[in-house]
């Protein structure tokens, strides 16, 4: 699964090295999930068919991964691997 955030913009000469910008990738999102708090995820496909899941918070970090591992993780969590998480 691979975490994509935005690259950080250094705010001194000491700062981190810049990790490099990631392709611009163009996802169609599909209506975001929210549930109590106004907590909301998306999901979405990019041309390629890959999956992904990010948060209305952060719109620029997602997570992705193929639509197989995006379907086995659902299942999982529907199974009540994340249970212990709530």
């Amino acid at each position: 699964m691979n975490l994509t955030t935005a690259a950080p913009t250094p705010t001194a000469p000491t700062a981190a090295p810049r990790i490099p910008a990631q392709p611009a990738v163009d996802i169609t999102w599909n209506e975001a999930f929210c549930s109590e708090g106004a907590n909301c995820f998306r999901f979405g496909l990019d041309d390629a068919g890959r999956a992904y899941i990010g948060s209305t918070l952060t719109p620029d970090a997602y997570v992705s991964d193929s639509v197989e591992a995006l379907r086995a993780l659902v299942r999982a969590v529907k199974a009540g691997a994340a249970d212990h998480l709530l």
